[in-house]
């Protein structure tokens, strides 16, 4: 006799698959055209995006170029492109250092323990103690602004994060089974860590790290709208956004379409973190 399934579980499992995948797709997709408009302006944009051209100066949208054009008369969608790959950049590279350098340290202290664990804690403590806007003004005192000072202000930020992710799940993974059955076959410390407990906490480190590339983006922009970003005259999006205070009643334009890359750059992180999230999660995979 074939088992008898109550027809309210499948409509929710359907729905509950439905979302997740959408979640998934709508991110994946918003990221990868993000990703191929920032790689494209490495080879083409439809003018240089330094390119002054004063007789032309605040074109709204589809009157000179299809986005219009600054107060210099650069060409705002050249700036967009090419403010993308910057922002993009910044963020992933500051996201990959944050998060590798956090993760070793996270997993090391789950695994020796004792004082290095709560020294760990409060090293994460006086760095949460530093927002990255300041660790930025106190690296641009003695480098100046640019890409490296973007880049290491948001990773310090980013250590501390991932430390304390790391080291909850790695806690978590300590107190498994097959841990405790590796331990008693004599296998080290570092083999247990490296074999057993980082790969069952790899998608954990993914999914928070897809979460915290939007928070990246976030902190690049605020970065660059105070200065302390990447140096003129390389476009980013919140450079744009600091420029156009001044054109707001004239060119309103200048200011909605940075923030509306910034807007939809992080909701397509967040809506990517959430799938991986529920697509990697066992206990929702199996409701």
């Amino acid at each position: 006799m074939a088992p008898i399934v109550s027809s309210a579980i499948l409509p929710r499992r359907r729905s509950f698959r439905l979302s997740r995948r959408k979640n998934l797709l709508a991110g994946t997709i918003v990221i990868g055209l993000l990703a191929a408009i920032g790689l494209l302006s490495l080879f083409w944009t439809p003018l240089p995006p330094a390119k002054m051209q004063i007789v032309h100066k605040l074109q709204p949208p589809f009157t000179f170029g299809l986005l219009g054009t600054d107060q210099f008369g650069r060409d705002v969608l050249s700036m967009l492109m090419v403010g993308c790959w910057n922002s993009l950049s910044i963020a992933v590279s500051a996201v990959a250092i944050g998060g590798t350098l956090g993760s070793i340290a996270g997993i090391c202290a789950a695994a020796i323990r004792g004082p290095y664990e709560a020294l760990l804690m409060r090293a994460c403590d006086v760095i949460f103690a530093l927002p990255p806007i300041l660790s930025a003004m106190l690296l641009g005192a003695f480098l100046g602004p640019g890409r490296f000072t973007a880049i290491t202000a948001i990773a310090v930020f980013m250590i501390p994060v991932f430390a304390r992710v790391t080291l909850a799940t790695s806690l978590q993974a300590w107190s498994r089974d097959y841990v405790l059955a590796a331990k008693a076959i004599g296998n080290s410390r570092f083999t247990i860590s490296v074999r057993h407990v980082l790969p069952n906490i790899i998608s954990q480190i993914i999914v928070h790290a897809a979460i915290q590339l939007g928070l990246a983006i976030l902190t690049e922009a605020g970065l660059s709208f105070l200065g302390l970003g990447m140096a003129p005259p390389a476009p980013t999006w919140g450079r744009m956004l600091a420029d156009a205070q001044t054109f707001l009643s004239l060119a309103p334009w200048l200011a909605i379409l940075p923030g509306l890359a910034i807007a939809l750059t992080v909701f397509g992180f967040n809506m990517l973190g959430d799938g991986l999230r529920d697509l990697f999660d066992p206990r929702e995979a199996s409701r």
